[in-house]
Protein backbone atom coordinates (compact mmCIF):
# COMPACT_ATOMS: atom_id res chain seq x y z
CA UNK A 1 0.00 0.00 0.00
CA UNK A 2 2.85 2.38 0.62
CA UNK A 3 2.80 3.01 -3.56
CA UNK A 4 -0.13 5.00 -2.59
CA UNK A 5 1.53 7.98 -0.96
CA UNK A 6 3.72 8.45 -4.20
CA UNK A 7 0.75 9.14 -6.35
CA UNK A 8 -1.01 12.24 -5.76
CA UNK A 9 -1.79 15.70 -7.54
CA UNK A 10 0.07 19.03 -7.65
CA UNK A 11 -1.01 20.54 -4.42
CA UNK A 12 -0.43 17.12 -2.53
CA UNK A 13 3.23 17.40 -3.92
CA UNK A 14 3.71 21.16 -3.41
CA UNK A 15 2.72 20.05 0.79
CA UNK A 16 5.15 17.78 0.33
CA UNK A 17 7.98 19.77 -1.10
CA UNK A 18 6.89 22.72 1.83
CA UNK A 19 7.47 19.72 4.41
CA UNK A 20 10.50 18.80 3.29
CA UNK A 21 11.77 22.63 3.05
CA UNK A 22 11.10 23.21 6.62
CA UNK A 23 12.23 20.10 7.93
CA UNK A 24 15.94 21.54 5.58
CA UNK A 25 15.57 24.35 7.90
CA UNK A 26 15.32 22.33 11.22
CA UNK A 27 18.19 20.25 10.29
CA UNK A 28 20.39 23.36 9.48
CA UNK A 29 19.11 24.64 12.95
CA UNK A 30 20.22 21.30 14.64
CA UNK A 31 23.33 21.44 12.83
CA UNK A 32 24.23 24.55 14.70
CA UNK A 33 23.07 23.35 18.03
CA UNK A 34 24.88 19.78 17.70
CA UNK A 35 28.54 21.43 17.01
CA UNK A 36 27.89 24.40 20.18
CA UNK A 37 25.37 22.33 22.12
CA UNK A 38 22.53 23.53 24.60
CA UNK A 39 24.22 27.51 25.09
CA UNK A 40 22.56 28.47 21.38
CA UNK A 41 19.07 27.81 23.46
CA UNK A 42 17.78 29.89 25.91
CA UNK A 43 17.73 27.05 28.62
CA UNK A 44 20.09 27.66 31.69
CA UNK A 45 21.00 26.11 35.11
CA UNK A 46 17.34 27.75 36.16
CA UNK A 47 15.01 27.19 33.52
CA UNK A 48 16.48 23.46 32.29
CA UNK A 49 13.54 22.42 29.91
CA UNK A 50 11.96 24.79 27.61
CA UNK A 51 10.29 24.70 24.68
CA UNK A 52 11.43 21.04 23.39
CA UNK A 53 9.82 19.53 26.69
CA UNK A 54 6.68 21.83 26.67
CA UNK A 55 6.19 20.62 22.64
CA UNK A 56 6.93 16.85 24.25
CA UNK A 57 4.26 17.51 26.92
CA UNK A 58 1.33 18.72 24.26
CA UNK A 59 1.80 16.03 21.66
CA UNK A 60 2.25 13.02 24.47
CA UNK A 61 -1.97 14.99 24.82
CA UNK A 62 -2.27 14.38 21.05
CA UNK A 63 -0.97 11.22 20.79
CA UNK A 64 -3.24 10.23 23.94
CA UNK A 65 -6.01 11.68 22.75
CA UNK A 66 -6.80 9.49 19.72
CA UNK A 67 -8.42 7.03 22.25
CA UNK A 68 -10.96 9.13 22.21
CA UNK A 69 -12.43 7.87 19.12
CA UNK A 70 -10.88 4.02 19.87
CA UNK A 71 -12.71 3.69 23.59
CA UNK A 72 -16.29 4.49 22.02
CA UNK A 73 -15.64 2.24 18.46
CA UNK A 74 -14.43 -1.05 20.11
CA UNK A 75 -15.77 -0.78 24.57
CA UNK A 76 -19.23 0.63 23.62
CA UNK A 77 -19.21 -0.68 19.61
CA UNK A 78 -20.40 2.67 18.10
CA UNK A 79 -19.99 1.55 15.21
CA UNK A 80 -20.14 5.11 13.45
CA UNK A 81 -16.25 5.67 14.83
CA UNK A 82 -15.16 2.72 12.57
CA UNK A 83 -15.47 5.02 10.05
CA UNK A 84 -12.10 7.50 11.32
CA UNK A 85 -10.72 5.12 14.15
CA UNK A 86 -7.70 4.76 11.72
CA UNK A 87 -7.23 8.33 11.61
CA UNK A 88 -7.06 8.59 15.10
CA UNK A 89 -4.33 5.96 15.64
CA UNK A 90 -2.48 7.44 12.81
CA UNK A 91 -2.38 10.86 14.18
CA UNK A 92 -1.60 9.26 17.42
CA UNK A 93 1.51 7.45 15.79
CA UNK A 94 3.04 10.96 14.27
CA UNK A 95 2.47 12.72 17.55
CA UNK A 96 4.75 9.91 19.28
CA UNK A 97 7.30 10.50 16.42
CA UNK A 98 7.50 14.28 17.30
CA UNK A 99 7.38 13.72 20.94
CA UNK A 100 10.60 11.29 20.31
CA UNK A 101 12.30 13.95 18.14
CA UNK A 102 11.69 16.69 20.65
CA UNK A 103 13.80 14.35 23.51
CA UNK A 104 16.51 13.89 21.41
CA UNK A 105 16.97 17.62 20.28
CA UNK A 106 16.52 18.59 23.88
CA UNK A 107 19.44 16.02 24.93
CA UNK A 108 21.43 18.31 22.96
CA UNK A 109 23.86 15.56 21.76
CA UNK A 110 22.09 12.59 19.85
CA UNK A 111 24.38 10.14 20.67
CA UNK A 112 23.29 10.34 24.35
CA UNK A 113 19.39 9.11 23.42
CA UNK A 114 21.43 5.81 23.87
CA UNK A 115 22.32 6.35 27.61
CA UNK A 116 18.33 5.80 28.47
CA UNK A 117 18.62 2.11 26.59
CA UNK A 118 21.97 1.28 28.12
CA UNK A 119 21.76 2.42 30.96
CA UNK A 120 18.41 2.19 32.22
CA UNK A 121 17.40 3.42 35.44
CA UNK A 122 13.92 1.65 36.55
CA UNK A 123 13.60 4.55 38.92
CA UNK A 124 13.79 7.27 36.41
CA UNK A 125 10.19 8.40 35.35
CA UNK A 126 11.86 9.52 32.00
CA UNK A 127 12.64 5.95 31.34
CA UNK A 128 8.74 4.33 31.66
CA UNK A 129 7.97 7.81 29.44
CA UNK A 130 10.18 6.07 26.88
CA UNK A 131 8.80 2.64 27.27
CA UNK A 132 5.54 3.30 27.34
CA UNK A 133 5.23 5.80 24.54
CA UNK A 134 7.10 3.28 21.71
CA UNK A 135 4.92 0.44 23.04
CA UNK A 136 1.84 2.93 22.09
CA UNK A 137 3.33 3.97 18.72
CA UNK A 138 3.91 0.28 17.90
CA UNK A 139 0.65 -0.58 19.07
CA UNK A 140 -1.16 2.02 16.83
CA UNK A 141 1.42 1.11 13.62
CA UNK A 142 0.37 -2.45 14.00
CA UNK A 143 -3.56 -2.07 14.58
CA UNK A 144 -3.66 0.72 11.89
CA UNK A 145 -1.84 -1.17 9.40
CA UNK A 146 -3.43 -4.43 9.70
CA UNK A 147 -7.14 -3.16 10.00
CA UNK A 148 -6.16 -0.81 6.85
CA UNK A 149 -5.16 -3.88 5.06
CA UNK A 150 -7.95 -5.90 6.10
CA UNK A 151 -10.60 -3.44 4.80
CA UNK A 152 -8.97 -3.44 1.14
CA UNK A 153 -9.02 -6.64 0.84
CA UNK A 154 -12.73 -7.17 2.10
CA UNK A 155 -11.95 -9.66 5.08
CA UNK A 156 -11.84 -9.42 8.55
CA UNK A 157 -8.76 -8.44 10.69
CA UNK A 158 -7.12 -10.98 12.86
CA UNK A 159 -8.40 -11.67 15.93
CA UNK A 160 -5.45 -10.24 17.62
CA UNK A 161 -5.79 -6.71 16.60
CA UNK A 162 -9.06 -6.45 19.09
CA UNK A 163 -6.70 -7.74 21.69
CA UNK A 164 -4.15 -5.50 20.88
CA UNK A 165 -6.65 -2.75 20.56
CA UNK A 166 -8.31 -3.48 23.46
CA UNK A 167 -4.68 -3.39 25.86
CA UNK A 168 -4.16 0.06 23.94
CA UNK A 169 -7.31 1.88 25.55
CA UNK A 170 -5.43 1.67 28.81
CA UNK A 171 -1.97 1.89 27.41
CA UNK A 172 -3.50 5.66 25.97
CA UNK A 173 -4.26 6.93 29.43
CA UNK A 174 -0.98 5.40 30.71
CA UNK A 175 1.26 7.57 28.26
CA UNK A 176 -0.10 11.14 29.66
CA UNK A 177 -0.55 9.68 33.58
CA UNK A 178 3.57 9.02 33.13
CA UNK A 179 4.38 11.88 31.03
CA UNK A 180 2.47 13.80 34.00
CA UNK A 181 4.53 11.95 36.79
CA UNK A 182 7.96 13.26 35.09
CA UNK A 183 6.27 16.80 36.56
CA UNK A 184 4.28 16.00 39.33
CA UNK A 185 7.05 13.58 40.94
CA UNK A 186 9.66 16.62 41.59
CA UNK A 187 9.63 18.19 45.12
CA UNK A 188 10.60 21.84 45.36
CA UNK A 189 8.60 22.48 42.36
CA UNK A 190 5.17 23.78 43.76
CA UNK A 191 3.29 24.59 40.33
CA UNK A 192 3.78 20.91 39.30
CA UNK A 193 3.81 19.16 42.74
CA UNK A 194 0.42 18.50 42.84
CA UNK A 195 -2.01 14.70 42.89
CA UNK A 196 -4.81 16.41 39.84
CA UNK A 197 -1.31 16.74 37.45
CA UNK A 198 -2.48 13.84 35.79
CA UNK A 199 -6.25 14.45 35.67
CA UNK A 200 -5.09 17.92 33.77
CA UNK A 201 -3.03 16.13 31.42
CA UNK A 202 -5.69 13.71 30.12
CA UNK A 203 -8.38 16.11 30.05
CA UNK A 204 -6.34 18.62 28.21
CA UNK A 205 -5.73 15.82 25.61
CA UNK A 206 -8.57 14.50 25.27
CA UNK A 207 -9.60 17.91 24.33
CA UNK A 208 -6.41 18.86 21.93
CA UNK A 209 -6.35 15.63 20.42
CA UNK A 210 -10.00 15.02 18.81
CA UNK A 211 -9.69 19.09 18.40
CA UNK A 212 -6.99 18.09 15.87
CA UNK A 213 -8.27 14.86 14.11
CA UNK A 214 -11.62 17.08 13.96
CA UNK A 215 -9.94 19.89 11.73
CA UNK A 216 -7.98 17.10 10.03
CA UNK A 217 -11.42 15.49 9.25
CA UNK A 218 -12.42 18.49 7.94
CA UNK A 219 -9.80 19.16 5.27
CA UNK A 220 -9.96 15.46 4.21
CA UNK A 221 -13.82 16.64 2.98
CA UNK A 222 -12.32 19.10 1.20
CA UNK A 223 -9.26 17.68 -0.72
CA UNK A 224 -10.75 14.11 -1.48
CA UNK A 225 -13.77 12.18 -2.16
CA UNK A 226 -13.82 10.44 1.35
CA UNK A 227 -16.05 11.90 3.51
CA UNK A 228 -15.53 10.69 7.67
CA UNK A 229 -19.01 11.57 8.46
CA UNK A 230 -21.20 14.33 9.82
CA UNK A 231 -22.36 12.06 12.86
CA UNK A 232 -18.53 11.07 13.63
CA UNK A 233 -17.68 15.03 13.91
CA UNK A 234 -20.52 16.15 15.59
CA UNK A 235 -19.42 13.56 18.23
CA UNK A 236 -16.25 14.15 18.66
CA UNK A 237 -17.78 17.98 18.90
CA UNK A 238 -19.08 16.84 22.10
CA UNK A 239 -16.70 15.21 23.35
CA UNK A 240 -14.03 17.90 22.70
CA UNK A 241 -16.97 20.10 24.64
CA UNK A 242 -16.62 17.55 27.52
CA UNK A 243 -13.14 17.61 27.73
CA UNK A 244 -12.47 21.49 27.76
CA UNK A 245 -14.94 22.03 30.68
CA UNK A 246 -13.19 19.61 32.71
CA UNK A 247 -10.04 20.87 32.01
CA UNK A 248 -10.61 24.41 32.76
CA UNK A 249 -12.66 22.73 36.14
CA UNK A 250 -9.31 21.46 37.55
CA UNK A 251 -6.88 24.77 36.11
CA UNK A 252 -10.08 26.17 38.82
CA UNK A 253 -9.05 23.70 41.65
CA UNK A 254 -5.21 24.37 41.29
CA UNK A 255 -6.12 28.20 41.23
CA UNK A 256 -8.68 28.12 44.52
CA UNK A 257 -6.00 25.37 46.66
CA UNK A 258 -2.96 28.22 45.50
CA UNK A 259 -5.11 31.48 46.88
CA UNK A 260 -7.49 30.04 49.52
CA UNK A 261 -4.74 28.85 51.11
CA UNK A 262 -2.47 31.60 50.80
CA UNK A 263 0.67 28.90 50.01
CA UNK A 264 3.00 31.65 48.54
CA UNK A 265 4.81 29.44 46.73
CA UNK A 266 1.62 27.91 45.03
CA UNK A 267 1.00 31.37 44.37
CA UNK A 268 3.98 32.57 43.11
CA UNK A 269 3.91 30.61 39.95
CA UNK A 270 0.54 31.23 39.21
CA UNK A 271 1.19 35.16 40.18
CA UNK A 272 3.74 35.58 37.59
CA UNK A 273 2.08 33.78 34.50
CA UNK A 274 -1.38 35.80 34.84
CA UNK A 275 -0.09 39.38 36.36
CA UNK A 276 3.96 38.99 36.41
CA UNK A 277 5.58 38.94 39.75
CA UNK A 278 8.46 41.40 41.00
CA UNK A 279 8.55 43.24 37.60
CA UNK A 280 8.72 40.17 34.94
CA UNK A 281 6.04 39.54 33.20
CA UNK A 282 7.15 37.73 29.91
CA UNK A 283 4.35 35.01 29.77
CA UNK A 284 1.83 37.51 30.91
CA UNK A 285 0.14 38.13 27.38
CA UNK A 286 0.41 34.63 26.44
CA UNK A 287 -1.38 33.33 29.34
CA UNK A 288 -4.23 35.71 29.00
CA UNK A 289 -4.48 34.97 24.67
CA UNK A 290 -4.79 31.37 26.08
CA UNK A 291 -7.63 32.13 28.74
CA UNK A 292 -9.89 34.27 26.24
CA UNK A 293 -9.30 31.07 23.24
CA UNK A 294 -9.76 28.97 26.49
CA UNK A 295 -13.87 30.88 26.93
CA UNK A 296 -13.81 31.22 23.25
CA UNK A 297 -14.03 27.55 22.80
CA UNK A 298 -16.50 26.75 26.13
CA UNK A 299 -19.05 28.93 24.37
CA UNK A 300 -18.75 27.50 21.08
CA UNK A 301 -18.73 24.48 22.14
CA UNK A 302 -21.45 24.20 24.90
CA UNK A 303 -23.40 26.18 22.76
CA UNK A 304 -25.43 23.80 20.26
CA UNK A 305 -25.97 25.89 18.01
CA UNK A 306 -22.24 26.99 17.95
CA UNK A 307 -21.19 23.64 18.12
CA UNK A 308 -23.54 21.92 15.23
CA UNK A 309 -22.44 24.34 12.94
CA UNK A 310 -18.79 23.76 10.46
CA UNK A 311 -17.82 27.26 10.92
CA UNK A 312 -18.61 27.31 14.85
CA UNK A 313 -16.96 24.04 15.24
CA UNK A 314 -13.88 24.69 13.03
CA UNK A 315 -13.10 27.82 15.20
CA UNK A 316 -14.14 26.26 18.48
CA UNK A 317 -11.21 23.79 17.55
CA UNK A 318 -9.14 26.32 16.67
CA UNK A 319 -9.25 28.14 20.00
CA UNK A 320 -8.82 24.90 21.99
CA UNK A 321 -5.75 24.16 20.13
CA UNK A 322 -4.13 27.23 21.25
CA UNK A 323 -5.38 27.35 24.48
CA UNK A 324 -4.36 24.37 25.46
CA UNK A 325 -0.47 24.48 23.37
CA UNK A 326 0.28 27.63 25.28
CA UNK A 327 -1.02 26.27 28.22
CA UNK A 328 0.96 23.03 28.27
CA UNK A 329 3.34 23.38 25.40
CA UNK A 330 4.11 26.71 27.43
CA UNK A 331 2.98 28.34 30.32
CA UNK A 332 3.12 24.54 32.16
CA UNK A 333 6.90 23.90 31.78
CA UNK A 334 7.69 27.95 32.82
CA UNK A 335 5.27 28.31 35.42
CA UNK A 336 7.05 25.48 37.57
CA UNK A 337 10.42 26.76 36.92
CA UNK A 338 9.65 30.78 37.88
CA UNK A 339 9.97 31.24 40.82
CA UNK A 340 13.27 28.87 41.97
CA UNK A 341 13.34 27.12 45.33
CA UNK A 342 15.66 30.35 46.47
CA UNK A 343 12.83 32.76 45.64
CA UNK A 344 14.78 33.95 42.15
CA UNK A 345 13.46 34.59 38.87
CA UNK A 346 15.07 34.10 35.87
CA UNK A 347 12.83 34.35 32.54
CA UNK A 348 13.21 32.22 29.83
CA UNK A 349 11.93 32.59 25.69
CA UNK A 350 13.42 30.25 22.60
CA UNK A 351 15.78 31.25 20.46
CA UNK A 352 15.62 31.45 16.71
CA UNK A 353 17.92 27.92 16.77
CA UNK A 354 14.58 26.70 19.21
CA UNK A 355 11.81 27.50 17.12
CA UNK A 356 13.82 26.64 13.49
CA UNK A 357 14.68 22.97 15.08
CA UNK A 358 11.06 22.87 16.49
CA UNK A 359 9.92 23.72 12.90
CA UNK A 360 12.23 20.65 11.31
CA UNK A 361 10.41 18.64 14.04
CA UNK A 362 6.50 19.53 13.41
CA UNK A 363 7.06 19.13 9.39
CA UNK A 364 8.30 15.58 10.13
CA UNK A 365 5.33 14.48 11.86
CA UNK A 366 3.07 16.34 9.73
CA UNK A 367 5.00 14.42 6.56
CA UNK A 368 4.61 11.01 8.80
CA UNK A 369 0.72 11.80 9.43
CA UNK A 370 0.33 13.13 5.64
CA UNK A 371 1.95 10.00 3.98
CA UNK A 372 -0.10 7.53 6.47
CA UNK A 373 -3.49 9.45 5.71
CA UNK A 374 -2.85 9.47 1.94
CA UNK A 375 -2.78 5.84 1.94
CA UNK A 376 -5.37 5.75 4.29
CA UNK A 377 -7.96 7.93 1.67
CA UNK A 378 -6.60 6.42 -1.11
CA UNK A 379 -8.23 2.27 0.11
CA UNK A 380 -11.34 4.48 1.34
CA UNK A 381 -11.82 5.59 -2.07
CA UNK A 382 -10.50 2.27 -3.58
CA UNK A 383 -13.10 0.46 -1.27
CA UNK A 384 -15.95 2.71 -1.64
CA UNK A 385 -15.64 4.20 -4.99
Amino acid sequence: MLDKAIKGSQSYWGWIGFLILCTAVGAACYSVQFVDGLMVTGMGRDVSWGFYIGQLTYFVGVAAGGVMVVLPCYLHDYKAFSRITILGEFLAVGAIIICGLFVMVDLGNLPRMMNIMIYPNLKSILFWDMIVLNTYLIFNLLIGWNVLTAERKGVPYPKWVKVLTYISIPWAFSIHTVTAFLYAGIPGRHYWLTAVMAVRFLTSAFASGPAILILLCLIIRKVSRFDPGKEQINTLGKIVAYAMILNVFCFGLECFTAFYSQIPGHMHSLVYLFSGLHGYNALVPWMWTATVFGALSLVLLIVPSFRNNETGLMIACGAVIISTWIDKGFGLVLGGFIPNPFEAITEYMPTSIEIGISVGVWAIGALVITILYKIVISVKEEVNP
